[in-house]
Protein backbone atom coordinates (compact mmCIF):
# COMPACT_ATOMS: atom_id res chain seq x y z
CA UNK A 1 0.00 0.00 0.00
CA UNK A 2 1.64 3.72 -0.98
CA UNK A 3 0.34 6.05 2.09
CA UNK A 4 0.71 9.88 1.55
CA UNK A 5 0.30 12.28 4.43
CA UNK A 6 -0.56 15.36 3.34
CA UNK A 7 0.49 18.51 5.61
CA UNK A 8 3.80 18.18 8.10
CA UNK A 9 2.06 19.54 10.91
CA UNK A 10 1.77 17.63 14.23
CA UNK A 11 -0.84 15.35 13.85
CA UNK A 12 0.55 14.75 10.09
CA UNK A 13 3.62 14.75 11.41
CA UNK A 14 3.21 11.95 14.50
CA UNK A 15 1.05 10.06 12.08
CA UNK A 16 3.74 9.43 9.55
CA UNK A 17 6.35 9.00 11.78
CA UNK A 18 4.11 6.10 13.20
CA UNK A 19 3.27 4.43 9.86
CA UNK A 20 6.35 4.37 8.97
CA UNK A 21 7.04 1.63 11.28
CA UNK A 22 5.27 -0.61 8.84
CA UNK A 23 6.39 -2.19 5.38
CA UNK A 24 4.19 -0.04 3.51
CA UNK A 25 5.68 2.61 1.26
CA UNK A 26 4.55 6.00 3.41
CA UNK A 27 5.40 9.26 1.69
CA UNK A 28 4.90 12.97 3.58
CA UNK A 29 3.70 15.89 1.10
CA UNK A 30 4.67 18.95 2.39
CA UNK A 31 3.91 22.41 -0.22
CA UNK A 32 7.05 23.76 0.92
CA UNK A 33 10.24 22.36 -0.76
CA UNK A 34 12.98 23.76 1.75
CA UNK A 35 10.93 22.61 4.46
CA UNK A 36 10.59 19.17 2.92
CA UNK A 37 13.86 18.90 2.23
CA UNK A 38 14.70 19.16 5.80
CA UNK A 39 12.51 16.32 6.55
CA UNK A 40 13.68 14.32 4.09
CA UNK A 41 17.32 14.78 4.77
CA UNK A 42 16.19 14.40 8.71
CA UNK A 43 13.66 12.79 9.33
CA UNK A 44 11.41 13.64 12.42
CA UNK A 45 12.43 12.84 16.07
CA UNK A 46 9.63 12.34 18.59
CA UNK A 47 10.22 12.66 22.24
CA UNK A 48 7.03 12.03 25.00
CA UNK A 49 4.58 9.70 26.03
CA UNK A 50 6.39 7.19 23.06
CA UNK A 51 9.36 7.80 23.76
CA UNK A 52 12.46 9.54 21.99
CA UNK A 53 13.01 7.95 18.53
CA UNK A 54 13.44 8.80 15.44
CA UNK A 55 11.72 8.19 11.70
CA UNK A 56 12.52 8.39 8.22
CA UNK A 57 10.14 8.70 5.84
CA UNK A 58 10.11 10.06 1.85
CA UNK A 59 9.39 13.48 1.78
CA UNK A 60 8.72 15.76 -0.54
CA UNK A 61 7.13 18.83 -1.71
CA UNK A 62 6.06 17.48 -5.46
CA UNK A 63 3.09 15.39 -5.80
CA UNK A 64 4.56 14.25 -9.19
CA UNK A 65 7.09 12.29 -7.56
CA UNK A 66 4.97 10.62 -5.35
CA UNK A 67 2.47 8.67 -8.14
CA UNK A 68 -0.38 7.10 -7.33
CA UNK A 69 -1.70 6.63 -3.80
CA UNK A 70 -3.48 3.99 -1.93
CA UNK A 71 -4.18 5.95 0.83
CA UNK A 72 -4.04 9.43 1.54
CA UNK A 73 -4.35 11.13 4.83
CA UNK A 74 -5.89 14.92 4.81
CA UNK A 75 -3.91 16.89 7.69
CA UNK A 76 -3.88 20.10 6.37
CA UNK A 77 -6.08 22.94 7.67
CA UNK A 78 -9.56 23.16 7.35
CA UNK A 79 -8.95 26.94 4.94
CA UNK A 80 -6.60 24.82 2.82
CA UNK A 81 -8.72 22.13 1.74
CA UNK A 82 -9.77 22.77 -1.23
CA UNK A 83 -6.62 24.04 -2.48
CA UNK A 84 -4.89 20.88 -1.20
CA UNK A 85 -7.70 18.52 -3.14
CA UNK A 86 -6.74 20.44 -6.14
CA UNK A 87 -2.89 19.95 -6.05
CA UNK A 88 -3.05 16.72 -5.09
CA UNK A 89 -5.19 15.10 -7.84
CA UNK A 90 -2.32 13.84 -9.70
CA UNK A 91 -1.59 11.13 -7.12
CA UNK A 92 -5.21 9.93 -7.21
CA UNK A 93 -5.87 6.52 -9.09
CA UNK A 94 -9.32 4.96 -9.55
CA UNK A 95 -9.00 3.11 -6.01
CA UNK A 96 -7.30 5.90 -3.99
CA UNK A 97 -8.99 6.63 -0.54
CA UNK A 98 -9.35 9.70 1.31
CA UNK A 99 -9.12 10.34 5.11
CA UNK A 100 -9.56 13.66 6.56
CA UNK A 101 -8.35 13.31 10.19
CA UNK A 102 -8.77 17.13 10.03
CA UNK A 103 -10.59 19.22 12.74
CA UNK A 104 -14.21 21.01 12.26
CA UNK A 105 -16.76 20.23 10.07
CA UNK A 106 -16.89 21.06 6.23
CA UNK A 107 -13.67 18.90 5.13
CA UNK A 108 -15.80 16.31 3.89
CA UNK A 109 -18.14 18.20 2.07
CA UNK A 110 -15.03 19.86 0.48
CA UNK A 111 -13.33 16.71 -0.91
CA UNK A 112 -16.19 14.79 -1.78
CA UNK A 113 -17.06 17.89 -4.05
CA UNK A 114 -13.82 17.86 -5.61
CA UNK A 115 -12.76 14.16 -6.00
CA UNK A 116 -16.02 11.94 -5.52
CA UNK A 117 -17.43 10.86 -2.32
CA UNK A 118 -17.13 7.65 -3.04
CA UNK A 119 -13.26 8.24 -2.16
CA UNK A 120 -13.74 9.54 1.19
CA UNK A 121 -13.15 8.72 4.26
CA UNK A 122 -13.55 10.74 7.70
CA UNK A 123 -11.40 10.02 11.40
CA UNK A 124 -11.11 12.02 14.28
CA UNK A 125 -8.09 11.20 16.85
CA UNK A 126 -7.37 11.96 20.04
CA UNK A 127 -3.38 11.88 19.83
CA UNK A 128 -2.01 14.63 21.64
CA UNK A 129 0.71 16.32 19.31
CA UNK A 130 2.79 19.51 19.76
CA UNK A 131 5.18 20.33 16.85
CA UNK A 132 8.28 22.63 18.23
CA UNK A 133 9.73 22.76 15.17
CA UNK A 134 10.05 21.12 11.60
CA UNK A 135 10.61 17.51 12.13
CA UNK A 136 10.48 18.05 15.81
CA UNK A 137 7.53 16.23 17.53
CA UNK A 138 6.22 16.20 20.98
CA UNK A 139 3.97 13.33 21.62
CA UNK A 140 2.24 15.10 24.50
CA UNK A 141 -0.63 12.52 24.67
CA UNK A 142 -2.12 9.05 23.56
CA UNK A 143 -5.43 8.79 22.35
CA UNK A 144 -7.64 6.71 20.33
CA UNK A 145 -8.33 7.73 16.51
CA UNK A 146 -11.85 6.33 14.79
CA UNK A 147 -12.78 6.33 11.50
CA UNK A 148 -15.58 5.85 9.44
CA UNK A 149 -16.97 5.57 5.62
CA UNK A 150 -19.63 8.44 4.86
CA UNK A 151 -22.32 5.38 3.91
CA UNK A 152 -21.67 3.95 7.08
CA UNK A 153 -20.43 1.07 5.56
CA UNK A 154 -17.77 -0.76 6.67
CA UNK A 155 -15.44 -1.72 3.15
CA UNK A 156 -12.40 -3.24 3.47
CA UNK A 157 -10.22 -0.44 2.74
CA UNK A 158 -11.55 0.58 5.64
CA UNK A 159 -10.77 -2.73 8.23
CA UNK A 160 -7.32 -2.82 6.45
CA UNK A 161 -6.63 0.84 7.68
CA UNK A 162 -7.68 0.20 11.10
CA UNK A 163 -5.32 -3.18 11.27
CA UNK A 164 -2.30 -0.64 10.04
CA UNK A 165 -3.02 1.66 12.44
CA UNK A 166 -3.33 -0.75 15.28
CA UNK A 167 -0.09 -2.01 14.09
CA UNK A 168 2.18 0.54 13.94
CA UNK A 169 0.51 1.61 17.95
CA UNK A 170 -2.06 3.77 16.80
CA UNK A 171 -5.40 2.46 18.90
CA UNK A 172 -7.97 2.37 15.95
CA UNK A 173 -11.69 1.77 15.88
CA UNK A 174 -14.26 2.21 13.07
CA UNK A 175 -17.59 3.74 13.26
CA UNK A 176 -20.86 3.47 11.40
CA UNK A 177 -21.86 7.32 12.24
CA UNK A 178 -19.12 9.71 10.29
CA UNK A 179 -21.45 12.43 11.50
CA UNK A 180 -22.04 11.90 14.69
CA UNK A 181 -18.12 10.88 14.87
CA UNK A 182 -17.51 14.60 13.16
CA UNK A 183 -19.73 16.42 15.63
CA UNK A 184 -18.51 14.77 18.70
CA UNK A 185 -15.09 15.86 17.72
CA UNK A 186 -16.31 19.28 17.28
CA UNK A 187 -17.38 19.54 20.42
CA UNK A 188 -14.08 18.25 21.78
CA UNK A 189 -12.62 20.87 20.46
CA UNK A 190 -15.02 23.54 20.05
CA UNK A 191 -14.16 23.40 24.66
CA UNK A 192 -10.93 23.01 24.46
CA UNK A 193 -8.86 24.71 21.22
CA UNK A 194 -10.15 28.49 21.51
CA UNK A 195 -9.63 28.71 25.21
CA UNK A 196 -6.39 27.10 24.97
CA UNK A 197 -5.55 29.66 22.57
CA UNK A 198 -7.00 32.51 24.12
CA UNK A 199 -5.40 31.30 27.86
CA UNK A 200 -2.43 30.49 26.24
CA UNK A 201 -2.42 27.29 28.50
CA UNK A 202 -2.31 23.13 27.69
CA UNK A 203 -5.45 21.35 27.64
CA UNK A 204 -4.86 20.05 31.44
CA UNK A 205 -4.67 23.52 33.01
CA UNK A 206 -8.26 24.48 31.46
CA UNK A 207 -10.24 22.55 34.07
CA UNK A 208 -7.94 23.18 36.92
CA UNK A 209 -9.10 26.75 37.49
CA UNK A 210 -12.61 27.67 38.29
CA UNK A 211 -13.46 30.28 35.53
CA UNK A 212 -11.99 28.44 32.33
CA UNK A 213 -13.69 25.47 33.50
CA UNK A 214 -16.91 27.05 33.60
CA UNK A 215 -16.52 28.52 30.29
CA UNK A 216 -15.31 24.86 29.03
CA UNK A 217 -18.76 23.77 30.51
CA UNK A 218 -20.93 26.49 28.85
CA UNK A 219 -19.02 26.08 25.39
CA UNK A 220 -19.36 22.05 25.02
CA UNK A 221 -23.02 22.40 26.56
CA UNK A 222 -24.11 25.06 23.78
CA UNK A 223 -22.53 22.54 21.15
CA UNK A 224 -23.98 19.44 22.57
CA UNK A 225 -27.66 21.69 22.25
CA UNK A 226 -26.88 22.23 18.67
CA UNK A 227 -26.43 18.94 17.97
CA UNK A 228 -29.56 17.23 19.75
CA UNK A 229 -31.39 20.05 17.41
CA UNK A 230 -30.03 18.75 14.45
CA UNK A 231 -30.57 15.05 15.99
CA UNK A 232 -26.63 14.09 15.57
CA UNK A 233 -25.91 11.03 17.72
CA UNK A 234 -22.58 11.73 19.62
CA UNK A 235 -20.45 8.73 20.20
CA UNK A 236 -20.67 10.13 24.15
CA UNK A 237 -23.35 9.68 26.40
CA UNK A 238 -21.72 12.87 28.84
CA UNK A 239 -20.05 15.50 26.39
CA UNK A 240 -18.58 16.94 29.62
CA UNK A 241 -17.25 14.69 31.19
CA UNK A 242 -16.04 13.46 28.03
CA UNK A 243 -14.39 17.05 27.27
CA UNK A 244 -12.71 16.88 30.92
CA UNK A 245 -11.46 13.59 30.27
CA UNK A 246 -9.45 14.58 26.73
CA UNK A 247 -8.03 17.68 29.01
CA UNK A 248 -7.00 14.87 31.66
CA UNK A 249 -5.65 12.37 29.23
CA UNK A 250 -3.67 15.45 27.06
CA UNK A 251 -2.60 17.49 29.87
CA UNK A 252 0.36 18.50 28.53
CA UNK A 253 -0.59 19.23 25.35
CA UNK A 254 -1.19 22.52 23.16
CA UNK A 255 -3.80 22.81 20.91
CA UNK A 256 -3.25 23.16 17.24
CA UNK A 257 -4.87 26.52 17.62
CA UNK A 258 -2.59 27.41 20.67
CA UNK A 259 0.17 26.25 18.24
CA UNK A 260 -1.35 28.62 15.43
CA UNK A 261 -1.70 31.71 17.82
CA UNK A 262 1.84 31.46 19.65
CA UNK A 263 3.23 31.30 16.06
CA UNK A 264 0.86 34.20 14.67
CA UNK A 265 -0.87 32.27 12.06
CA UNK A 266 -4.18 32.14 10.85
CA UNK A 267 -6.32 29.42 13.04
CA UNK A 268 -9.39 27.18 12.32
CA UNK A 269 -11.37 28.80 14.66
CA UNK A 270 -14.59 29.55 11.43
CA UNK A 271 -14.33 25.75 11.12
CA UNK A 272 -15.30 24.74 15.05
CA UNK A 273 -16.35 27.81 17.55
CA UNK A 274 -17.72 29.42 14.08
CA UNK A 275 -19.81 26.66 13.27
CA UNK A 276 -21.51 26.61 16.70
CA UNK A 277 -22.24 29.95 16.38
CA UNK A 278 -23.83 30.27 12.49
CA UNK A 279 -26.02 27.37 13.02
CA UNK A 280 -27.22 28.92 16.47
CA UNK A 281 -28.31 32.02 14.78
CA UNK A 282 -29.98 29.35 12.21
CA UNK A 283 -31.66 27.57 14.48
CA UNK A 284 -32.65 30.40 16.85
CA UNK A 285 -30.44 29.13 19.87
CA UNK A 286 -28.51 31.39 22.17
CA UNK A 287 -24.40 30.12 21.84
CA UNK A 288 -22.99 33.08 24.26
CA UNK A 289 -19.64 31.14 25.28
CA UNK A 290 -18.86 29.95 21.29
CA UNK A 291 -19.52 33.36 20.18
CA UNK A 292 -17.09 34.72 23.04
CA UNK A 293 -14.52 32.34 22.04
CA UNK A 294 -15.03 33.47 18.21
CA UNK A 295 -14.74 37.11 18.71
CA UNK A 296 -11.99 36.65 20.63
CA UNK A 297 -9.80 34.10 18.81
CA UNK A 298 -10.94 36.69 15.59
CA UNK A 299 -9.30 39.58 18.04
CA UNK A 300 -6.05 37.88 18.37
CA UNK A 301 -5.95 37.29 14.44
CA UNK A 302 -6.41 40.23 13.46
CA UNK A 303 -3.97 42.22 16.36
CA UNK A 304 -0.84 39.74 15.35
CA UNK A 305 0.69 43.17 14.18
CA UNK A 306 0.21 44.82 17.54
CA UNK A 307 0.94 42.07 19.69
CA UNK A 308 4.38 42.21 21.77
CA UNK A 309 5.01 38.20 21.97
Amino acid sequence: MKIVVVGPGAIGSLFAAYLSKSKEEVWLLDKDKERAALLYASGISLEGVSGSWQSKVKTTASPGDIGTADLILICVKSFNTKSTIEEIKPILGPDTKLLTLQNGIGNVEIISELAGEERVLAGVTSEGATLISAGKLRHAGRGETVIGAIDGKTPVQLRQIRELFNKVGLECKMSRDIKGLLWSKLIINAGINALSAVTRLPNGKLIAYEGTRRILRDAVTEGARIAKRKRIKLIFDDPLAKVEAVCENTQDNFSSMLQDVLKKKRTEIDFINGVIVRLGQELGIDVPANRFLLDLVKTIESSYAQQTQ
